[in-house]
């Protein structure tokens, strides 16, 4: 027979438990992603955090984060705060004319700068990548680095 203060003691475990893994649901994490070779320094770079395939690289759809920073050098840093513990994927434009997207030619190629979280390679042969090669998991704070791109890997 279990005693009422088993009974006790199990419900405020299950309590405790259940307030931890509530708190770790909404807990919120800065993402930091520093873009390195610019080429122009005289543009904008804008980025957009994924947190799904859909619409991912090049459409806004599953877009939980937009923003575009002045370029002044080499490299920029942007700051995503309170994203959400989860899998996310992050694309980057060096954009030079400031319509907020990537410009392509007929064929589809860019015409402007590109990276994409975990530098995926990106050439006629691979097409687009995928949400799964280019995301990673954030939990805590995190830096990435992403890597521009000024034409197609070969």
């Amino acid at each position: 027979m279990v005693s009422i203060t088993q009974s006790l003691h199990r419900i405020l475990i299950a309590t405790v438990s259940s307030w931890s893994l509530a708190a770790f649901k909404n807990q919120t994490a800065t993402l930091t992603v520093v873009v390195e070779g610019l080429e122009n320094q005289n543009s904008q770079v804008c980025l957009r955090v994924y947190d799904s395939e859909e619409g991912f690289p090049l459409s806004n759809q599953a877009e939980v984060h937009s923003d575009c920073t002045e370029t002044n050098g080499n490299s920029v840093t942007m700051i995503v705060p309170n994203l959400k513990s989860g899998t996310y994927a992050v694309t980057v434009v060096d954009d030079r004319n400031r319509d907020y997207q990537l410009n392509r030619n007929v064929l589809g190629i860019p015409l402007e700068g590109f990276g994409i979280s975990n530098n995926p390679q990106v050439s006629a042969a691979t097409g687009l990548p995928k949400f799964q090669d280019a995301s990673f998991r954030l939990r805590e704070n995190r830096i990435i680095d992403i890597a521009m791109k000024y034409s197609l890997d070969f």
